[in-house]
């Protein structure tokens, strides 16, 4: 089983210091299931080579499970092809070129080529391509003389770290096989390695699908925590340039900062923080206890460094559909342009959540009113304000969910308007404050 990663950059023998592998030496990893060899068949100033072999122990494999059937430790196509096996490699020899880890190199794009010999690919070269090139790799599929397998070759201007993280994900989707048992701690691997680009991913549902082994029990979840993860600027650059010329994100946050302090609540949790727009405000207002809430990790460090000097606010890192007590006992929370990133079986999870187990007091919803949208110059007939939106209420259609809410769990509502109000169509956003 062979990986190949070369480089043209300037000097190319960088790319030693990228791997934390030096091109002089010929290094030998113990795995599980047989052994890793790292070497340099070039390195020069021009290009590079760095070379991944895995030796396949035929009795370390047996031992790792149950065959897939009666001659498969005898006869398959593992020792071979890149699969699982080369990913549990990747992780073990390069970690911390896979973590991007210093020099400071390894924050810059450079030109990388990404050789596999052999790789399974059950779906063909037309999936091969729908995994890869949204990547922005160019992709070349080779034939090597089998059904099931291909050669692949990719070719990119990236980070050495962002190539990696890609392979790790996407080569047991390839195969559609892991060789070891999943369980929820793969969830937590997908979301940290697929951050920053598997949410976007056009084929993120059969990436997860595969990358957890069609166990439906974790890909519901994994799932639900990739439609909830929000970019990490926490706002989308369409959405941003649509409302700058009226400030209306100022309007948005400043509405709902009034608001909470208005009910006289000490204690106050943002759900769907992101990077701490709100918060930050929020810090400046006298409250005993400040916590935000975000599925995305990336958001929440973004939000870190803007808190860094705030003392009584927490960050938690969760999703919202699962129910968490850690919510419980806070006097009022809010929900800044978040239900619209939920699908609408989704959605009754978050209600689930929010309503009917941490139960505030006083609950602060905001979300874009659809009939707004067709005074948006920049914004085209029938789109929505961000890429993310899975759907845009008109104000009856959130008048409708609001009065849901007020039977189902026991609250009162009223609606406030949020930016300039057009006679007709309303206001850009719509708020609604549920009250216990």
């Amino acid at each position: 089983m062979l990986l190949t990663l070369s480089t043209t950059h300037r000097p190319a023998t960088d790319l030693g210091f990228l791997l934390h592998k030096h091109p002089d030496r010929v290094q030998a990893f113990r795995l599980p299931f047989g052994t890793a060899h790292v070497f340099y068949p070039e390195a020069t100033e021009e290009r590079c080579t760095a070379a991944l072999v895995l030796e396949i122990d035929p009795v370390g494999l047996t031992r790792r499970g149950k065959s897939a059937f009666a001659l498969a430790d005898y006869v398959n196509d593992r020792p071979y092809v890149a699969s699982s096996l080369l990913s549990v490699a990747l992780v073990s020899v390069f970690k911390s070129a896979l973590d991007g880890r210093s020099p400071e190199l390894a924050a810059t794009a450079i030109p990388l080529v990404a050789e596999l010999p052999a790789v399974p690919a059950r779906g063909g070269e037309d999936l091969v391509r729908r995994l890869f090139e949204p990547l922005g790799y160019a992709v070349d599929v080779r034939d090597i003389g089998s059904r099931r397998h291909v050669g692949l070759v990719l070719t990119a201007t990236t980070r050495l770290s962002a190539l990696l993280t890609h392979l790790y994900v996407l080569l047991p989707v390839l195969d559609d096989e892991k060789h070891y048992w999943v369980d929820e701690a793969e969830i937590e691997k997908l979301m940290r390695r697929g951050e920053g680009w598997l949410p976007q991913h056009p084929e993120r549902a059969l990436i997860t699908r595969r990358y957890l082994k069609h166990e439906q029990r974790l890909v519901f979840g994994a799932l639900q925590a990739l439609d909830e993860a929000q970019p990490e600027a926490a706002t989308d650059e369409k959405e941003e340039a649509l409302e700058r010329p009226v400030s209306l994100r100022d309007q948005r946050l400043g509405t709902v900062q009034a608001v909470l302090k208005a009910t006289g609540a000490r204690r106050v949790l943002d759900l769907g923080c992101g990077a701490g727009a709100l918060l930050e405000r929020l810090a400046k207002d006298g409250y005993v206890q400040l916590t935000g809430a975000d599925v995305s990790a990336r958001a929440l460090e973004i939000a870190g460094r803007r808190l860094r000097d705030a003392r009584n606010v927490t960050l938690l890192h969760s999703p919202l559909t699962y129910r968490d007590k850690r919510f419980r006992g806070y006097d009022a929370a809010a929900l800044v342009e978040v239900v619209e990133h939920l699908d609408p079986p989704r959605l009754r999870a978050l209600e689930r959540n929010v309503f009917g187990s941490a139960q505030p007091p006083t609950v602060v919803v905001t979300t874009p009113n659809r009939e707004y949208n067709r005074l948006w110059e920049t914004l085209p007939a029938g789109e929505m304000r961000h890429a993310d939106h899975r759907f845009e209420w008109t104000r009856a259609e959130f008048a409708a969910w609001a009065a849901q809410i007020t039977e189902t769990y026991g609250y009162g509502v009223r609606f406030l308007p949020v930016g300039p109000e057009d006679p007709e169509a309303g206001p850009p956003t719509q708020m609604a404050v549920f009250e216990r």
